[in-house]
């Protein structure tokens, strides 16, 4: 029996694992969005920095990612497609989930 909880415990810890990394790269995507957004704004620096993090916390008001779409297609007045942020977000979640896997 003692194999068998061992077994169960080892996939209890992959699992919040795998949701602990997949939660660290939605949250870096959604900053490397929010940062390709503000130089759309031409805002930079610290103040850019800012931005991006009230991106971050924009996609705890629902699950999945359309909230930061919302957000930041509204930010952006217009000016691009929210198609367009959503592929770039896409890009930016690639980009995030490489750089963890770089990290371990």
């Amino acid at each position: 029996m003692n194999t068998f909880n061992d077994r169960e415990k080892a996939f209890e810890a992959k699992f919040a694992h795998d949701e602990e990394m997949q939660f660290k790269a939605e949250a870096r995507a959604n900053k490397k969005l929010g940062l390709w957004a503000a130089e759309l704004m031409g805002i930079s620096g610290d103040e850019a920095e800012a931005y991006a993090k009230t991106v971050i916390a924009s996609d705890f008001e629902e699950a999945g990612c359309e909230d930061v779409i919302r957000k930041v297609t509204a930010d952006l007045e217009g000016k691009v497609p929210s198609d367009t942020i959503r592929e770039k977000r896409a890009e930016a979640l690639v980009a995030a989930k490489n750089e963890l896997v770089d990290e371990v």
